[in-house]
């Protein structure tokens, strides 16, 4: 009789198990996630924050869809082109992922991008910055968040076309973000003003400029104004040097990313007065919706958040919104949702353009000043990114047709 009741309890027991588990898979969206965590911390790290705050504040209100919960499987991409399609490859065709988000260089978001175009996978790009994500090498399966090269450069030249520089000097990291920026200021540039001209341009490799020289270059040509793209230690080694040597007393210095915290915050009381940057003044911005995400971070990991906090805490809920409006994991149908998508961020209302897969995520342009030995942007406004995006006569020149 013993026996007869455990068998009877063993079966009941494996039949719920059975059962429980095919559930349990239906119950959630898995998503892939990949990043250079590894070789970009001090964004990487805020940035895994992010998303992983609005991942949880998804799954606690009712998730995705109607009540799945959002999974997400992460992994670092190694920094490099061909690690990164092999964590794309093993996301998609070991973790069987819906679809994929994520990478920080450029030259890494055009090959997943390439990668999700050959498999026909969605792809949301989170931090690449080069116009050809969305233009040139553009395509069906790939999206992207940040505003790109194009449109922050934009902001930074309508910011400073009251200079009256005329000759100018460009410094880029030499991969494909430092490319992209330095061809569109000079394309923007020309248009602004045809009679300014670049002098001098310097192409330092990425992590590795060697900033006397550099700044040595810029100084022999002796430009009105620069144009600087580069970033983190990069950028550190720049100013620092630079500094020492004069290089941006009484010019006007327009600088890419140098106003977001990542890499405003190490420079402390070395922060160029008066550089007229792109960024995030993340304790200045007092929205109903900004404040309550700086809240929630705060509360959550005692730490202020960084831009990248804010991109990735962003992505989630675009994906929310996708997989609502499309209800379905299947590409087409998420891929159609995404195409004109508006969704509530905590910088306000962001829409994914259907032409080009921009989204109108925007930038803060200020000007730099250093208070209480920290740096800090001033006299900042937002620019909306769909007042500065391509136009649609540019992405039909440029970008392949689907």
């Amino acid at each position: 009789m013993l026996r007869r009741h455990l068998l009877i309890a063993g079966a009941a027991l494996l039949a719920a198990s059975t059962a429980f588990t095919p559930a349990k898979a239906q119950d959630s969206v898995k998503v892939g996630e990949l990043f250079s965590y590894a070789r970009m911390a001090a964004f990487a790290d805020p940035y895994r924050k992010g998303w992983q705050l609005a991942v949880e504040e998804i799954n606690a209100s009712g998730g995705v869809m109607g009540g799945k919960t959002l999974e997400v499987i992460s992994r670092d991409d190694g920094g490099t082109t061909a690690d990164a399609v092999r964590v794309a490859d093993e996301l998609v065709t070991n973790e069987d992922v819906a679809f994929l988000f994520g990478t920080f260089f450029s030259n890494v978001g055009l090959a997943v991008g390439d990668y999700a175009k050959q498999k026909q996978t969605l792809f949301i790009a989170a931090e690449p910055l080069t116009d050809a994500i969305t233009m040139a090498q553009g395509n069906r399966y790939t999206f992207r968040m940040r505003p790109n090269t194009y449109m922050q450069t934009k902001m930074l030249v309508e910011a400073g076309k009251e200079s009256g520089a005329k000759t100018w000097a460009i410094v880029a990291p030499n991969y494909e973000y430092g490319q992209s920026a330095a061809a569109n200021f000079k394309k923007l540039l020309a248009e602004m003003d045809p009679e300014a001209e670049v002098v001098v341009e310097q192409y330092p490799a990425l992590g590795k400029i060697d900033a006397g020289a550099t700044t040595q270059a810029i100084l022999r040509a002796n430009p009105d104004g620069i144009f600087n793209a580069t970033f983190a230690g990069d950028q550190a080694k720049l100013v620092r040097e630079g500094q020492l040597r004069g290089l941006f007393e009484e010019r006007t210095v327009l600088s890419l990313l140098t106003g977001e915290p990542e890499y405003l915050v190490p420079m402390g009381a070395e922060t160029p007065e008066g550089w007229i940057v792109t960024g995030y003044p993340w304790d200045q911005i007092d929205t109903p919706e900004h404040l309550a995400f700086v809240e929630a971070y705060q509360a959550k990991y005692d730490d202020f958040p960084r831009l990248a906090s804010l991109l990735g805490y962003s992505i989630p809920y675009v994906i929310k919104a996708m997989l609502d409006k499309a209800g379905s994991t299947e590409t087409d149908a998420m891929i159609d949702a995404l195409k004109g998508l508006e969704v509530e961020t905590p910088t306000g209302p962001i829409t994914m353009r259907a032409i080009d897969h921009q989204a109108t995520m925007g930038a803060w342009v200020g000007r730099l000043t250093v208070e209480d030995g920290q740096g800090k942007m001033v006299d900042w406004y937002y620019a909306d990114g769909a007042d500065f995006a391509h136009t649609p006569e540019a992405v039909k020149a440029a970008r392949p047709a689907e």
